[in-house]
């Protein structure tokens, strides 16, 4: 069986929407666009070079559509993204221009690439697909960058939907400016006690 990894840049209100670039995804009459920018530095490069190692991945068709703008024009920035599979969750896109993209249609279709042999798959960006994911109990791995700001409005990524579940903590790091890296993994069932007791 294959993992399904989500990768997210998230703020503390949870907000994922438009991390990378002012223009990325405005819907909603976002307008912050762009603000992982002041935090990235050369910590967080180098997370994020090792995360974009090649891998197949499994995106909502918006990210689909801002990933096939400009990935294939920009591999230097993230070798082997050309050449990995794309596996696209999307009732009205068929097929792109852009290489090795196969298209799902079904929650039905996840559930069999999750049971299919090959690499680990990764999610990145995609809010609602993440949420259908966390509903129907197929995220094996939240890699999160948690950015110390608040934005208020956005797309987010524990928005609804999410069911009661625990995660362990398996890696974390700070980056000098303060955002906090944390990939956990999928692990059981939500436990409960009473402190102190």
């Amino acid at each position: 069986m294959r993992k399904i990894i989500v990768l997210s840049m998230i703020t503390l209100d949870g907000v994922m929407q438009a991390p990378g670039a002012p223009e990325e995804d405005t819907s909603g009459g976002f307008k912050y666009g762009g603000w992982v920018a002041p935090y990235f530095d050369e910590v967080y490069g180098k997370v994020m070079e090792k995360q974009m190692k090649p891998a197949d991945l499994l995106l909502g068709r918006k990210t689909f559509e801002i990933f096939a703008r400009y990935w294939p024009e920009h591999e230097d920035g993230w070798p082997g993204i050309n050449d990995v599979t794309k596996y696209v969750i999307s009732r009205t896109m068929k097929k792109s221009d852009w290489g090795n993209s196969v298209f799902l249609e079904s929650l039905e279709d996840i559930e069999k690439l999750k049971k299919s042999k090959g690499s680990d798959i990764q999610v990145h960006g995609s809010g609602k697909l993440i949420q259908l994911l966390l509903k129907n109990d197929l995220v094996d791995e939240l890699w999160l960058k948690i950015h110390p700001l608040t934005l208020g409005e956005g797309k987010k990524l524990f928005d609804n939907g999410t069911i009661p579940v625990a995660f362990t903590l398996m890696d974390s790091s700070v980056t000098p400016s303060g955002v906090i890296i944390a990939n956990y993994k999928r692990v059981g069932e939500v436990k409960t006690g009473t402190v102190g007791a």
